[in-house]
């Protein structure tokens, strides 16, 4: 019964990064009208850093007491007078029910939204720029933690969550405007908007013109740009991140700088080391890229066949040099047949031709797959981001479409430099077929455009030298805290196992697949943040650093993985 959701789910190739950010639990009185928010105890953390253990509970802030206080605030840090500021922030306490209402419209992750789920004190849905303004103004002011939500599609929550016991929400759902100019060929996004609108403001304007990102539609553009951003053309144009020629930044004094106000090294961070660690991104500038009028696109099955993994290995072998406008995803789904486990092996294809044209190379290239021409769909670029998010073709207006299906899931990644062997893939579908349905993978082809790209040309360094990256996908239905712990325990095992098989020293993570198990934050800053941080970032950690600490020094905008500051040498 989860097929289909298992398939949709591993099409959302790079899930948002705009995580949480902000300052710790609200120790600050605010000058002025308007009850003040309590100062925390003894026990309250540093600055710059997220609360530690105690022996005993932490009361968390009213959030009565919070909404006065923020609403009081907003009209003395705006830099324009403004009636509406009552109407765009949302309180448990005051408006509870357009409160859960915005809460939760954008939870993807089920996991995240039980009752023990920790909640904001309040949420604000800015909807002119200098509502974002004022809102880190007043978050630095009353010290409040501030998490930034554009999509909700991060893997651990960190746009809505916190380990801290008072926080709030940004979420940038209403700056969502989409300009595309095409005598120029580019786009200015904001943060708020979804990948589908931008998908589908190109095509309103020109049939040739598309961007590579990725292919779940309601992915917000904010966190999935800011954190690389990839998607079926990766081979031919590279990351998102590779085609972003300017921004616009709220910094923590809560000024509105573009590229050429930021500087060249804030604006290379935010390409791919996450907004939210160094502020609060209002919008991106893009470049588009050409795109033919015809594309092909294919989803090919294969069952329990003798050879299939001989199939596999030539799918390893070639993808990584064949041609550029190629791009074929593997994925393994451990199934029942006939009362027995196996695993099913789907090819899905993405070509920047027609299909005689793809036909002709795969003949040549990888006749072992036996791709026809029944099996291939001719499609404009438009339509084929409708096919890969499993949507209907024929209904374009659908990318317009903010809802999405919930499950619980967990995921994780790994990138994979050395081929593995027969053998290796031998054992890994035993022991995937011992795990039963826990564990799905993905397999997303490198080569190409990404290994003509240095690693320190952004922040995002996984490039040159890598095969594929691999997303373990985890989803189930049941949220019962036993069948919780139960995935949760055999992807741990899992991921445990593929050890041998994928890169070292470090073993690196992509920074769009969130995962708390390569290591959080765990209160003394820069040590803890260089376990995580060399992980997802390799070398390119050093230099994020020391960007972080020369823009945001006090670490206002901070979360459980978030770019910590230098901090004092020993």
């Amino acid at each position: 019964m989860f097929s289909g959701i298992f398939i949709l789910l591993l099409l959302f190739i790079s899930i948002p990064y705009s995580l949480s950010v902000g300052s710790g639990p609200p120790p600050g009185l605010l000058k002025g009208p308007g009850p003040s928010i309590p100062k925390p105890g003894p026990s309250a953390p540093k600055p710059g850093h997220p609360a530690p253990p105690t022996k005993g509970p932490v009361p968390a802030a009213d959030p009565n007491s919070v909404y006065k206080s923020f609403l009081a605030c907003l009209p003395t840090q705006s830099p324009h007078p403004d009636p509406s500021f009552s109407s765009i922030v949302f309180s448990s306490a005051t408006n509870a029910s357009a409160y859960t209402k915005t809460l939760e419209d954008r939870i993807r992750n089920r996991r995240f939204n039980m009752t023990s789920t920790p909640k904001p004190a309040i949420i604000v849905t800015p909807t002119k720029e200098f509502h974002v303004q004022a809102t880190v103004l007043c978050a630095k002011k009353l010290n409040l933690q501030i998490k930034i939500r554009s999509g909700g599609h991060d893997y651990e929550a960190i746009s809505y969550i916190s380990t801290e016991k008072t926080f709030m929400i940004l979420d940038m759902f209403n700056l969502r405007s989409v300009e595309i100019n095409i005598p120029t060929e580019t786009a200015v996004v904001q943060a708020g908007a979804q990948l589908g609108e931008l998908y589908y403001r190109i095509w309103e304007k020109s049939k040739v013109h598309g961007f590579p990102s990725g292919v779940c539609p309601t992915i917000g553009i904010g966190g999935h740009i800011s954190g690389a951003g990839y998607g079926n053309m990766i081979r031919k144009y590279g990351l998102s991140i590779d085609h972003v020629i300017d921004a616009k930044i709220v910094n923590v004094d809560g000024k509105i700088l573009d590229r050429k106000a930021m500087g060249e090294d804030l604006f290379w961070a935010v390409r791919g080391g996450g907004g939210s660690s160094f502020g609060v991104i209002l919008s991106f500038t893009l470049k588009l890229v050409p795109v033919p009028k015809t594309t092909t696109v294919f989803r090919l099955e294969k069952g329990p066949e003798p050879n299939v993994v001989d199939i596999i290995m030539k799918w390893q072998e070639i993808m990584p040099k064949i041609d550029n406008d190629l791009f074929i995803r593997l994925l393994l789904t451990p199934v029942p047949v006939n009362s027995k486990k196996t695993i099913k092996v789907t090819f899905v294809g993405f070509f920047l031709g027609d299909s005689s044209k793809l036909l002709g190379l795969m003949s040549k290239a990888f006749p072992e797959l036996g791709l026809k021409k029944e099996n291939c769909s001719e499609v404009s670029w438009l339509q084929s981001t409708l096919y890969w998010a499993e949507l209907d073709i024929k209904k374009p207006e659908i990318l317009l479409d903010r809802s999405t299906r919930t499950i619980f899931f967990k995921a994780m990644s790994d990138f994979v430099q050395t081929p593995i062997q027969k053998q290796g893939w031998t054992t890994i579908f035993n022991k995937l077929m011992d795990l039963g349905s826990t564990v799905v993978m993905g397999f997303n082809p490198y080569g190409g455009k990404m290994s003509e790209i240095p690693a320190n040309a952004t922040a995002m360094p996984h490039r040159a030298g890598n095969l594929y990256k691999i997303q373990y996908f985890m989803p189930w239905m049941d949220g019962a805290p036993k069948v919780m712990g139960e995935n949760l325990k055999k992807g741990k095992e899992f991921y445990k196992f593929m050890t041998p098989y994928v890169s070292k020293n470090p073993r690196c993570v992509f920074t769009n697949y969130r995962d708390f198990d390569v290591g959080v934050n765990s209160g003394d800053g820069f040590n803890s943040g260089k376990v995580y941080g060399e992980k997802l970032f390799k070398g390119n950690f050093e230099r994020l650093v020391k960007v972080k600490t020369a823009v945001d020094p006090e670490d206002f905008f901070r979360h459980e993985q978030s770019i910590p500051t230098q901090g004092k040498k020993p």
